[in-house]
C-alpha cells in the first residue's frame, strides 16, 4: 500500500483560468476597433481623391435631407443639383461627397446618388 496517501492531497499543477484571459482579450479587441473606426473620419478628403493624393479644388459637399439639398451648405433644387455641381469640378473624375442629414431616408441619398451618376458625376463618396 506504498501508493495510498493519507491527509491532504499532494500539492497539484493547478491550470489557469483562461476565461479572465478572454475576456480581456475581447475588451482590447472592441477598444481598438472602436478607435480605429473614430481614427477614419479625419482621412475622408484623401481617401475620396484617392490613396496618397490630396485634396484639391473647390469643396463638393452635397448634404442631402429629407426636404432639401445644401451644396457646400447653400440650398439647391434636385433639378439643379448638376447644374451647380459642374463649374466646382476642376477635372474628371473629381469626387462629390454625400452626406445625408438626420432623418434622410436611405433611399433618398440613392436617388440623389443615381440622379448624379445619370449626369455624369461618377466618383461619389458616401460620408456619415
Amino acid at each position: 500500500m506504498s501508493g495510498f496517501r493519507f491527509g491532504p492531497p499532494a500539492a497539484r499543477r493547478r491550470r489557469a483560468a483562461l476565461t479572465p484571459m478572454i475576456d480581456v482579450v475581447f475588451l482590447l479587441l472592441v477598444f481598438f476597433m472602436l478607435a480605429a473606426r473614430f481614427g477614419a473620419e479625419g482621412a475622408l478628403p484623401a481617401a475620396a481623391a484617392g490613396a496618397g493624393a490630396e485634396w484639391r479644388g473647390p469643396p463638393r459637399l452635397v448634404e442631402i435631407a429629407p426636404g432639401e439639398l445644401r451644396l457646400n451648405g447653400a440650398e439647391v433644387a434636385e433639378a439643379a443639383l448638376s447644374a451647380a455641381l459642374r463649374p466646382l469640378m476642376t477635372r474628371e473624375g473629381d469626387p462629390v461627397i454625400l452626406r445625408g442629414a438626420e432623418g434622410a431616408s436611405l433611399q433618398r441619398v440613392i436617388d440623389v446618388a443615381d440622379a448624379l451618376r445619370e449626369a455624369g458625376f461618377g466618383a461619389l463618396v458616401l460620408a456619415e
